[in-house]
């Protein structure tokens, strides 16, 4: 087991100051913690948060209703390089924690606000899901079979739109703060994180390569050689053969040795060659495929659950799976050759000890 005490991570020396949330805030705090950052996460009485998204951070318990608190949670402010909260606008501004207030005591803070919809424009103060902030995006209405879009889990609005982007603006600001002495507010919208990761479509779009339809494009299903396929076992593999070279040796690999597969790139062709290769990945159980096909350039994987996943021999390889407090839990990403990242465990701390230790 690696000792994380001896790994500092590339924040190590970073102090930031979390408010309690759920989804992307949390999960983003959880990186920049991995990553060594010293994250004090304020929570409500009893409130101690639990699972992966926890590591790494100080919980000081606080009501924010106590104006007395509130005084404490500024001093610790005070000596902050970066705060994180995911309130509704307005919210931070009537406790009397909002930027204007924060950065007048320490200029060179990050404010850093996580949000669905933004901090204005008509929908800011609406109630709202990932499934929503992905809708408005055209994201959605771009992912899922023929007949209807298929939510992609929390995976594009929550944490790609939002954890990911509130992460890269932090450190951005960070950075800029280090030579100008500015700080400044990070306005990280999932609705707005959710559009930029489409960015590709809406080149492909532009460029006239991408119908505004379910399974009629390369991407989306609609290709007989980019999709999930069903075998003897009723398990799933995945193919993505896209490059001629891949192509051919999927055709090899699969026994596709009729003349209809040379047309690759004819989407005419693409539903009734995908009811072909239907055919020949339920000749064979997953097991037989990845005997045939995992590790060649096919560009092929089977699809495996998450309990499997943790089994899978690259995975268990490069430790991309952990376990702490019993859990088995994705690992650090991404990885530091000097500055290595660590999951560390969550503590308990007080208000007062917190103050006095960044004080001091």
């Amino acid at each position: 087991m690696t000792d994380t005490s001896k790994l500092s991570g590339p924040l190590k020396g970073t102090r930031i100051v979390e408010f309690a949330g759920i989804g992307p805030g949390p999960f983003a705090c959880m990186l920049l913690a991995d990553m060594g950052a010293e994250v004090i996460t304020l929570v409500r009485p009893k409130q101690m948060p639990k699972g992966a998204a926890a590591r790494g951070r100080k919980i000081v318990e606080v009501d924010l209703k106590d104006k007395a608190a509130i005084a404490g949670v500024l001093s610790l402010l005070d000596s902050a390089d970066a705060l994180v909260e995911g309130y509704r606008p307005g919210v931070m501004e009537r406790l009397g924690l909002g930027p204007d207030v924060v950065l007048g005591r320490n200029k060179k803070l990050v404010y850093g606000r996580m949000t669905g919809w933004g901090q204005d424009g008509p929908l800011a103060q609406a109630a709202g899901h990932d499934i929503n902030y992905i809708s408005i995006t055209g994201a959605l209405a771009a992912i899922g079979g023929a007949d209807k879009p298929v939510p992609p889990l929390n995976l594009v609005g929550d944490f790609g739109g939002g954890s990911m982007y509130l992460v890269m603006g932090m450190l951005a600001a960070m950075l800029e703060a280090g030579k100008s002495g500015q700080g400044q507010v990070v306005d990280a919208a999932m609705c707005d994180g959710a559009a930029s990761l489409i960015t590709m479509f809406f080149d492909m779009t532009a460029a006239g390569r991408w119908k505004e339809e379910r399974e009629a494009n390369m991407l989306d299903g609609g290709a007989h050689f980019y999709g999930v396929y069903e075998c003897s076992c009723s398990n799933f593999i995945s193919i993505g053969s896209i490059e001629p070279q891949f192509y051919a040796q999927l055709r090899e690999l699969a026994g596709l040795d009729e003349a209809c597969f040379d047309a690759q790139m004819d989407q005419k062709q693409w539903a009734a060659l995908k009811d072909k290769l239907v055919a020949v990945f339920k000749t064979k159980s997953r097991d037989e495929w990845c005997k045939i096909m995992e590790g060649t350039d096919v560009c092929f994987a089977p699809v495996l659950t998450m309990s499997e996943a943790t089994k899978h021999p690259h995975m268990v390889a490069r430790e991309v799976f952990i376990q702490q407090d019993g859990a088995t839990q994705p690992g650090p990403a991404p990885r530091f050759s000097r500055t290595p990242s660590a999951a560390r465990a969550p503590v308990k701390a007080g208000l007062e000890d917190a103050v006095k230790a960044w004080a001091g």
